[in-house]
């Protein structure tokens, strides 16, 4: 009972704790869901973090490539190196001596250049190519560019004719050393022709190899590292140091490195004449008649120096003819050669000298050959013409010789090229 009487309400103290606990969890938690991110809002914050740093990695690494690309002064440009195809700006600075190799396509060209670092990347090269018919004009051959070109710099240049280096083309009837005319004219021999050919102009300086590096390079290094064929070494090895390549190098077109050594130079060019000798039947063609190649190299070279084209395989017998009796050959280029004189005819003086080229005095073959000889000399050394003649003189203007079985008969063909105004 309550003290004014009433019956006492009875007190369920557990309900009453039960909504105590009702009270606090529905209001304390909802402050802590106003203050607290749950697990998901955390991964959002984190993930918005992590764009945020991205982001700034991504400024600061545009910025560290502007500053490269200043200092460098390859000048990138920019849009293309991060969202399109890599590629330098101007003209390029430098000297890069590239090689085409014969069936490279446009493609090919291009990673040349861009591995040499003459363009940024080889489609830089190509998407400017393909504005130029003319790039399907280029030869296989060396060019000389430049460092850090744009694409478009590097098609202009590389169509331009000065841009073409290492070119040599040798003529049937050089030898090694330059030579004299009788006027006092000099003619350059092989290794001059090879020295200038080397030439680079670097920033306004033109730098070669010299003919000197060159014949140094020759008589100091062994033959067989420098490229000589294995049927050559044994009469090469029997030469003057400085005459030891005479012949080997015959007529025609070649492409060299500027960019070498002498010692590459050399190796280059003895290379692509060997296979030239073998491709003329010279090996093959010398054992089906019973000689060496080297004998039929020193012949052809006689050849190639005493005759026009029309009359060599009749020049060819004579020299036979003559070596099978032990006869003296009597050739004035002989007698010539080690003098580096160019004239058709010697003097008496010259005759008396001794040696083992003068073949007024010495019978049988020159220690090497005197001249580059080309195919048809070759050829006719290979291949002489049957007859029994003994003598021959240029008894025609245009080089045009008469030939004898008899000394009688020379004499005469002597007094008709005099007349003839021949010599």
């Amino acid at each position: 009972m309550s003290p004014d009487g009433s019956p006492r309400r009875r007190v369920d103290s557990r309900v009453d704790a039960h909504r105590g606990d009702d009270r606090l969890h529905s209001e304390r938690p909802t402050e802590r869901l106003a203050t607290v991110p749950n697990r998901r809002e955390r991964q959002a914050a984190q993930r918005a973090r992590a764009q945020r740093a991205k982001r700034r990695r991504r400024i600061l690494a545009l910025v560290v490539v502007v500053l490269l690309a200043g200092i460098a002064g390859g000048g990138y440009v920019l849009y293309q190196s991060f969202f399109g195809v890599p590629d330098f700006e101007g003209d390029g600075t430098g000297s890069v001596v590239v090689q085409v190799a014969d069936g490279d396509t446009t493609s090919a060209i291009g990673s040349e250049l861009a591995e040499r670092g003459v363009v940024a990347d080889p489609r830089a090269f190509t998407r400017a190519a393909a504005d130029s018919d003319r790039i399907r004009s280029v030869q296989p051959g060396f060019y000389q560019l430049r460092s850090h070109m744009s694409g478009d710099a590097a098609v202009t240049l590389l169509l331009t004719p000065q841009a073409r280096v290492g070119q040599l083309e040798i003529r049937g009837g050089l030898q090694l050393d330059d030579t004299r005319s009788p006027d006092g004219t000099v003619n350059d021999g092989v290794l001059t022709q090879i020295s200038k050919a080397t030439c680079l102009t670097v920033d306004g300086t033109q730098r070669c190899t010299s003919a000197e590096d060159l014949r140094t390079a020759m008589a100091t290094t062994d033959p067989a590292e420098l490229g000589v064929p294995e049927w050559a070494l044994e009469g090469v090895a029997k030469a003057d140091p400085k005459r030891r390549l005479e012949g080997l190098l015959v007529p025609g077109r070649y492409d060299l490195d500027p960019g070498k050594p002498a010692v590459e130079v050399l190796r280059g060019l003895l290379a692509t004449s060997a296979s030239r000798l073998q491709a003329s039947g010279l090996v093959s063609g010398a054992r089906q008649i019973g000689s060496s190649p080297y004998q039929v190299l020193i012949i052809s070279s006689l050849v190639e120096k005493e005759s026009i084209t029309k009359d060599m395989p009749k020049i060819a017998r004579v020299i036979y003819n003559r070596l099978g009796i032990g006869q003296r050959l009597e050739l004035d280029s002989m007698v010539n050669y080690p003098l580096d004189l160019q004239a058709i005819r010697t003097n008496a003086a010259d005759r008396d000298k001794p040696g083992p080229y003068n073949s007024y005095t010495t019978a049988g073959l020159p220690p090497t050959p005197i001249a580059a000889p080309g195919r048809d000399a070759i050829a006719a050394a290979l291949k002489p013409e049957p007859g029994n003649w003994f003598f021959f003189v240029r008894c025609e203007k245009d080089g045009t010789s008469c030939f004898a079985k008899t000394l009688q008969e020379h004499q005469a063909n002597v007094s008709a090229a005099v007349r003839n105004g021949a010599f």
